[in-house]
């Protein structure tokens, strides 16, 4: 079955979105400008409660970030989602979103009411409002991926950003593999040393997709991939 798209939308620079990311979709997330950073959080539609479980992710395939044929891990053991297409060959998996505070120590304050569609936003209350109109809340926040980001740890255990890393046109693509609550925010990565408030905008693409096959790259890139994708595949007999 041929790729279709069946919508485009652009998320500003600071702002937020959610869908539910059908099974048998994926969802195409472009950096339009270079330097952006979407943070992302997954839950199972159908049970919210099953979520991103990024400890297990990381774990179970014995990585350190995100990148092509790696799957996202819920906490059921189940696969949320397949990275499937990537033009970078890292997306951070340990720096977590902004909050208020060090948004405010790091650009200064800019309100609303001040500063209206220019002023400073954070992942962190960004990711609140987006999930309140799903019905959830602070107690369902987990630890987030951040794609277009670069994140290292060094031989002494300390973090480091690539800042410049992600370039215009750079993508990933995610397949779901169950229906997938996905919840998105543009803001500014918290390590980012940039002095300078300047999120960017993302493209967001949504196409329908062929199912995996036995041989699907994601699948077979570890072996516990094969028996998230049987638990997987178990769930929707």
């Amino acid at each position: 079955m041929p790729e279709e798209i069946l919508f485009e939308e652009l998320v500003h620079p600071g702002a937020a979105w959610s869908h539910v990311l059908k099974r048998g979709t994926a969802l195409r997330l472009t950096d339009l400008e270079g330097g952006a950073n979407a943070g992302m959080l997954l839950y199972n539609f159908e049970c919210p409660v099953e979520r991103l479980n990024l400890p297990d992710t990381l774990k179970a395939q014995h990585i350190a970030r995100l990148t092509k044929d790696f799957v996202l891990y819920s906490d059921m053991g189940r696969i949320l989602c397949s990275v499937t297409a990537d033009s970078l060959g890292w997306h951070d998996a340990l720096g977590g979103a902004s909050n208020a505070s060090l948004v405010k120590s790091k650009y200064g304050e800019a309100t609303y009411q001040q500063c209206r569609n220019d002023y400073h936003t954070n992942g962190l209350d960004k990711f609140l409002i987006e999930l309140a109109k799903w019905g959830l809340g602070s107690r369902d926040i987990t630890a987030n991926v951040n794609f277009f980001s670069k994140v290292s740890v060094d031989g002494d255990g300390g973090i480091k950003f690539e800042p410049g890393f992600s370039t215009a046109g750079s993508y990933v693509e995610l397949r779901a593999e169950m229906n997938v609550l996905v919840i998105l925010n543009t803001c500014q990565h918290p390590l980012d040393p940039n002095p300078i408030y300047a999120p960017k905008p993302v493209q967001l693409t949504v196409k329908r997709v062929p199912a995996p096959f036995d041989n699907d790259p994601c699948r077979l890139s570890r072996t516990e991939n094969e028996r998230g994708f049987t638990l997987t595949e178990r769930y929707f007999l």
